[in-house]
Formats: structure tokens, C-alpha cells, sequence
């Protein structure tokens, strides 16, 4: 698994790259999870459509976090509701991206970096818009 991290996203020193780097991690462990067999450099369609869904969501959650995490933690009347609400916006992306992806897929609609690039913006807009009393 490391080894794919490595090739997927080398390390580069800055924040973005090793939320992505974890990012990648996250979805490949819930990959081998939800298919024990899988060969990680021969992922079959379904295989690799559920990798690049959790790593979309994955990556949302963290850049999400990455921006208003400290905030939400120090808004918090306490580190348990602190903990609650980053574990109801990382469920809320997570449903929010499968939703997303589902509709790309009864459309008919391939997986390009495009679309996905246009689901991780709508998803980061809709998080903020939903969540941003925890950071006020």
C-alpha cells in the first residue's frame, strides 16, 4: 500500500500533499476492507470506482478539516462535542460524494478528473454552507 501512495502522490513537504497522501492510505485500507481480494495494481472497475469514491470524500473531509478543524475544536463547548462534530461532517461528506457519485453513474457518466474535480468543489461548497455555525 505504501508503495502505490508513493507512485499515487510522493511526498512534496506541504499540507495539501500529505492529506492527500493520508487520504489515499484511508481509501485503499476501506478498499481492502470491503474486497479482501483485491490486487491494488489490478483493481477491476468496481474496485476502483469504490477507491477514487472514498478518496474524494476522504480527501473533502480532510481539506474541510484542514481549514476550519482548529476552529470547530475551539468553538466546541467540549472536546466530546468537538470530536461528535467532525464525525457528523465526515459522515455528511462521505454521503454527500457516494451521492454524487451514484448520480454520475445512473447518468451513465464515466469517472474523469473533471467530474471529480466538480464533485470535491460542490462538496467542499455544500460542507461549509451546512457546517459553518460550528465555526462561528
Amino acid at each position: 500500500m505504501d508503495a502505490v501512495v508513493e507512485a499515487v502522490r510522493p511526498v512534496d513537504g506541504t499540507q495539501d500533499a500529505e492529506a492527500e497522501r493520508a487520504a489515499i492510505r484511508d481509501a485503499l485500507s476501506e478498499l481492502l476492507t470491503r474486497f479482501p481480494e483485491a490486487d491494488l495494481l489490478n483493481l477491476d472497475p468496481e474496485q476502483r470506482a469504490f477507491a477514487i469514491e472514498r478518496f474524494t470524500a476522504i480527501d473533502v473531509f480532510r481539506r474541510f478539516e484542514l481549514d476550519v478543524g482548529k476552529t470547530i475544536v475551539e468553538k466546541a463547548p467540549s472536546a466530546v462535542t468537538a470530536l461528535s462534530r467532525l464525525k457528523e461532517v465526515r459522515e455528511y461528506v462521505k454521503q454527500n460524494v457516494a451521492a454524487a457519485f451514484r448520480k454520475l453513474r445512473d447518468a451513465g457518466r464515466s469517472l474523469t478528473s473533471g467530474r471529480i474535480s466538480k464533485v470535491v468543489q460542490d462538496a467542499l461548497r455544500e460542507t461549509f454552507e451546512v457546517f459553518e455555525g460550528y465555526a462561528e
